[in-house]
C-alpha cells in the first residue's frame, strides 16, 4: 500500500492533474460571484496553465540555476520564474476575460513561486558543494 502511495506521489501525471484540479478549482472559487460560465472558464484556463507550469517549472529552475553563480544563483532563478509566470497568468486570463484576475492568480502564483524558491535553494546548495 505504501509503495503505491509513493509511486503516485512521484508521478508527474498526478502532479499535473493535481495542479489542474486544485488551481482550477481555486479560480472557479475566486470568480464565483460572476455568472456562469465565467467562473468555469476561469477555472479551465487556470487549471490548464497550472498544469503546464507544473510540467515545466522544475526544468526551468534546473536550467536557470546552472546559468548563475554566487548569491545570484539563490535568488535570480525563482525571481525570473515568478516574473514569467506572472506574465503568462496575466496574459492568459486577460485573453480569456477572467473577471477577477488578481484574486484568481494570487494563490497559484504564491504556490509556484514558493516551489521555485524552495526547489532552487536545494538545487543551488547541491551545486555549490
Amino acid at each position: 500500500m505504501m509503495a503505491r502511495l509513493r509511486a503516485l506521489a512521484a508521478s508527474g501525471r498526478v502532479h499535473v492533474a493535481f495542479a489542474f484540479l486544485v488551481m482550477g478549482g481555486w479560480a472557479v472559487f475566486a470568480n464565483r460571484v460572476h455568472p456562469m460560465p465565467r467562473p468555469l472558464l476561469s477555472g479551465v484556463v487556470q487549471g490548464t496553465v497550472s498544469a503546464l507550469l507544473t510540467l515545466c517549472l522544475k526544468s526551468v529552475i534546473d536550467a536557470l540555476s546552472r546559468r548563475f553563480s554566487g548569491c545570484l544563483r539563490f535568488w535570480a532563478p525563482p525571481l525570473l520564474a515568478c516574473l514569467v509566470t506572472t506574465g503568462i497568468l496575466l496574459a492568459m486570463h486577460a485573453l480569456a476575460g477572467t473577471p477577477e484576475i488578481l484574486p484568481t492568480i494570487a494563490v497559484p502564483l504564491f504556490v509556484s513561486t514558493s516551489y521555485a524558491a524552495v526547489y532552487n535553494c536545494s538545487v543551488s546548495r547541491q551545486g555549490a558543494r
